[in-house]
């Protein structure tokens, strides 16, 4: 193997590491590397969690020597969204304001990517309320083109776009009211699907008064990736009733 794993798509990790040719930890330190040495210049992560990750990637490894059962993302480091809930981390949205909500959850759509064996690595930048075509706010700043600084990365899934093309994870979570996922999917050169509303959960713990119409209707999660067959394994594995739905959003 010639390739840098940080490189490899997720159907190749899962297989390197189901079989054990590689660990996961050596997969989620290769990406988190990556992350590191390109992050400064693209801006694509607002918070790094080497720390969890590794912590993570070593209790995995330690699933697989037991024999247990493993997902079909066993080891695959993924990134989320800064308006999606993940246990730990601020759902900011972007905003100054909303620095200290602190989900005590994972959202259904994060739940499942870990419970399917994905290793969370990071948090993607996005625009205020993800309401603007380029990626850019004040509290995090502005992320980059990885291929050209004189053009937009897209919004407002901009920074889990970059972050895919740039090699910190082969699968990142986005969302998309109006073309979230796919435009800046294009403006990046990877691939963002937009999945029909209710194929795959909508809810957030720590929404309070629950989502706007427009929002119920047409806003999704969505898969980005380098790769048609990362694009396919991560659908499956986000997609499914959520059976824990609160009422907040459709699942």
């Amino acid at each position: 193997m010639t390739a840098a794993l940080w490189q490899l798509d997720a159907v190749e990790l899962s297989a390197l590491t189901r079989s054990a040719e590689v660990s996961c930890r050596e997969v989620v330190q290769s990406t988190l590397d990556r992350l590191h040495s390109v992050n400064p210049v693209v801006n694509a992560i607002t918070l790094s969690l080497d720390e969890s990750a590794l912590a993570q990637a070593d209790a995995a490894d330690s699933q697989r020597s037991s024999g247990a059962s493993l997902g079909p993302l066993f080891g695959v480091p993924f990134t989320t969204k800064i308006n999606t809930d993940q246990a730990g981390c601020p759902t900011d949205d972007g905003l100054i304001n909303f620095v200290k909500v602190m989900p005590k959850t994972d959202s259904p759509l994060v739940a499942r990517l870990r419970e399917a064996g994905g290793i969370s690595i990071g948090r993607t930048n996005s625009p205020a309320f993800g309401l603007v075509q380029n990626t850019i706010n004040l509290l995090h700043g502005e992320t980059r083109n990885p291929w050209d600084r004189k053009i937009m990365c897209g919004g407002s899934s901009g920074g889990a776009a970059v972050a895919v093309s740039t090699g910190i994870g082969p699968i990142a979570q986005g969302n998309d009211l109006a073309g979230s996922v796919r435009w800046p999917a294009l403006c990046n050169g990877v691939i963002g699907l937009r999945p029909s509303p209710g194929l795959i959960p909508y809810y957030n713990p720590s929404f309070r008064g629950g989502m706007i119409f427009c929002e119920q209707l047409m806003t999704v999660h969505g898969p980005i990736t380098r790769t048609v067959g990362d694009a396919r394994l991560a659908l499956k594995v986000m997609a499914g009733v959520d059976v824990h739905r609160s009422g907040h959003g459709p699942s």
